[in-house]
């Protein structure tokens, strides 16, 4: 329980500071002349929801298993994390095509003091970036890891914004839609990093075999286990921040069956002390040929 806290608690951290962030930029934007800044609002305004929907699906993920969950609830995270790529893509779609229209439509240059607002912006965006990446990894959370990765490109299109606006402001008249291309060129970013986002998480719904360090540990640490004489198969997959394992176990084939079954016990209870992220652990005893 205490990963999933330590990740609802990072999410109001991405709560708070979205909705600080999108404020300040729609200002900004709006005073100072610059869509890129604009642009970098909406997708604040779409993270705000999407760290909404890691909230909720953490607070749903923390339900115990029950009789028609017996693995507990953990599958909601890659599902969450589906509906938070899909907000990127959206946000990605509606800067792209805003962007496009702007230029096409002439206007002003954007204000000067509008680069200060950004490398705040810039690092800020980056510090959160690493704080919830961290916390994704010690977690195991896929979610938060989109989440992080909300931060990241949010940073990506600041920049963006930075590099354009910089342009606008030092070659002046015909160059006014600078920032306006930096905010497309900041969509194809979060577009790629929406797939980077969505490809795990896919794999984690479908229970990919991802996990060869972790089979590795498992078959290391069985060998401790008296009684243990070696593994067969072993199969991991992941829902929320646990491993649910099945292990084949091989053990001395002219033991008693409930000499098997102490040690299957015992391995299991053995596993699930020298790693705390595995959840169910399968044992099914294999007799030595």
């Amino acid at each position: 329980m205490q990963n999933e806290e330590t990740a609802i608690r990072t999410t109001y951290f991405s709560i708070i500071g979205n909705t600080c962030l999108a404020l300040i930029k729609g200002f900004a934007g709006f005073f100072g002349n610059s869509y890129a800044l604009i642009a970098d609002a909406i997708e604040s305004i779409t993270d705000i929801f999407a760290s909404l929907l890691v909230l909720i699906g953490f607070k749903y993920a923390k339900r115990p298993a029950d009789k028609n969950h017996p693995y507990g609830h953990g599958k909601i995270e890659p599902l969450i994390t589906f509906v938070v790529t899909a907000f990127l893509v959206v946000s990605a779609t509606i800067i792209a095509y805003e962007s496009i229209q702007n230029i096409q439509t002439p206007h002003k240059t954007p204000k000067s003091w509008t680069l200060i607002v950004l490398g705040l912006i810039i690092i800020w965006k980056e510090i959160s970036f690493q704080v919830v990446i961290r916390k994704s990894k010690q977690t195991n959370s896929s979610s938060l890891k989109a989440d992080a990765w909300h931060h990241r490109s949010d940073a990506i299109t600041s920049v963006m914004a930075f590099i354009g606006i910089s342009i606008a402001i030092i070659f002046g008249k015909g160059y006014e839609t600078a920032d306006d291309w930096a905010a497309l060129f900041a969509s194809v970013f979060i577009l790629y990093n929406s797939y980077l986002i969505l490809r795990p998480a896919f794999g984690e719904v479908m229970d990919e075999q991802l996990y060869d360090d972790l089979i590795a540990e498992i078959r290391e640490k069985s060998m401790e286990v008296q009684g243990v004489l070696g593994t067969e198969k072993c199969f991991i997959r992941k829902a929320g921040m646990k491993y649910h394992v099945d292990l084949h176990a091989i053990v001395d084939g002219k033991i008693s069956v409930i000499e098997g079954h102490n040690i299957a016990h015992k391995l299991k209870d053995f596993l699930r002390k020298k790693n705390s992220k595995l959840g169910h652990i399968l044992i099914h005893i294999e007799p030595n040929k």
